[in-house]
């Protein structure tokens, strides 16, 4: 973050200064900003959100231990604090000011879509960070706060700010493009993920259309070429427009796609001028779409193509995506827990029948958001599934039309502690075991109890 003093955060934001010295109007910000006081870095804004069960408030002093020097908040806490009656407001409009600072060295890339959106991200930051410094979304924070936080980090040395831009409604991405309009809009796809929330995928493909509407004067977006609904955006701008996908018409074209024995993808990106291999050490041939992406906006950013190529064979996606482990005993977890819809839930049934093992088993929960589509979606993706894994472990009772949609495939088990208990006393040497749900159901811990519990007892053989 760029050093900001509290009387300029003040001003920034339209607060109060309230603090026990005569000075502390020149406290300076010189860290990144945090909601968790425990993450708090010397210099550093915590920003304390009043919320229904807990106060942050409460924990300024837990954030000035760890060496936060002053708090961006509603009411005074021990520390010198910049009170305001709206702190997601003051928040935005403090990361907006210093985007604003930067921005005649800075690049800012938008990213959204219905799912992929954190593979492409980290994919996107690996290519960018191999030609200049690059700040990207950490995890999946892409909401009305997690948006701020990642701009907060930018500083005077950072040339690409890379913003993963998630939306429950429609306005929401138009809101965060209004914070700082980005210069390169990437449209992954508009799916079913929070078809709950939205009613239909037009209304979804409106609300993913925002990021490109929002785009500053003279940027370029970048547009699935296999998603009708994505390519329909063109019309939403007058800058130029790069596609990727693998269509022959797409700008960025992946073709000759083969996966290795642990379902990792080797393909070739093909512009109108280059040619490229690109060996992805990431498990999934859905990555090599989103390797695409990121390779064109790569290209719009500046970036060549085959050091695109270079920088994407050493990436490495966030926690609990497609991650390949051992387990003692021989057996194998693919972990992508952290989330889930009808389309990434496919994507990763695919991969999983990528792998090389003896019995494939697929442990799925449930999948939200998905409004009066629930039951026939989780029952369609028990039907794939019958077709990916030998197994399909149904955890949850929401998660029970998967089991009636994969037959006699199926096992249906009441929670996360069964599925641990049949797991543990199931797995053998050469199986494969896939975990997937959405948040909620917080399968993560299903995958973490069989690394604590099955744990390799030498290096990874994933090599």
């Amino acid at each position: 973050m760029i050093p900001v003093s509290l009387d300029e955060i003040v001003a920034i934001v339209g607060g109060t200064l309230d603090g026990d010295g005569d000075g502390d109007g020149d406290v300076t910000v010189t860290a990144p900003a945090v909601l968790d006081g425990r993450l708090a870095e010397p210099g550093g804004l915590f920003v304390a959100f009043a919320g229904e069960h807990v106060d942050g408030h409460d924990y300024a002093g837990q954030a000035g231990r760890a060496g936060a020097v002053a708090v961006l908040g509603s009411r005074p806490t021990p520390l010198p604090t910049v009170v305001v009656e709206d702190v997601q407001a003051a928040l935005q409009a403090l990361a907006a000011h210093v985007v604003a600072r930067l921005r005649d060295g800075l690049t800012v890339v938008g990213l959204t879509g219905s799912q992929g959106k954190t593979s492409t991200k980290d994919l996107l930051a690996a290519v960018l960070s191999s030609v200049a410094p690059t700040i990207a979304t950490i995890g999946s924070l892409n909401n009305e706060l997690g948006v701020p936080l990642t701009m907060l980090r930018a500083d005077a040395a950072t040339r690409f700010l890379v913003l993963e831009m998630g939306a429950r409604h429609i306005g929401d991405i138009a809101e965060l493009t209004g914070l700082a309009a980005p210069d390169i809009a990437v449209v992954l796809n508009a799916g079913q993920a929070h078809l709950g929330e939205f009613g239909s995928r037009e209304a979804i493909a409106a609300a993913k259309g925002e990021l490109v509407a929002g785009l500053a004067p003279g940027g370029t977006a970048i547009l699935n070429a296999d998603d009708p609904r994505v390519v329909a955006m063109r019309s939403l701008t007058d800058g130029p427009v790069l596609t990727f996908g693998r269509v022959a018409h797409a700008d960025v074209r992946v073709l000759d796609l083969v996966l290795d024995r642990l379902g990792r993808p080797s393909f070739t990106l093909r512009t109108a001028g280059a040619s490229v291999p690109v060996m992805l050490p990431l498990v999934g041939g859905h990555l090599a779409l989103n390797a695409s992406a990121a390779a064109a906006a790569g290209l719009a950013a500046g970036v060549p193509l085959d050091v695109t190529a270079a920088a994407l064979a050493t990436a490495s996606l966030s926690k609990w995506r497609m991650q390949l482990c051992d387990l003692a005993g021989g057996a194998t977890l693919l972990d992508d827990s952290y989330n889930a819809n009808p389309d990434s839930t496919r994507a990763a049934l695919d991969a999983l029948a990528a792998i090389e093992g003896r019995r494939r088993i697929a442990v799925l929960g449930e999948m939200r958001e998905l409004g009066a589509a629930t039951v026939a979606e989780h029952r369609a993706v028990g039907e794939y599934a019958a077709y990916r894994a030998d197994v399909v472990v149904a955890v949850g009772e929401a998660a029970r039309p998967i089991a009636d949609g994969a037959g006699e495939r199926a096992v249906t088990l009441a929670d996360n502690d069964a599925a641990v208990a049949w797991l543990c006393g199931d797995l053998a040497a050469g199986e494969v075991v896939l975990v997937k749900a959405s948040r909620g159901a917080r399968l993560d811990e299903v995958a973490a109890a069989l690394r604590r519990r099955l744990p390799t007892t030498g290096p990874p053989q994933l090599g």
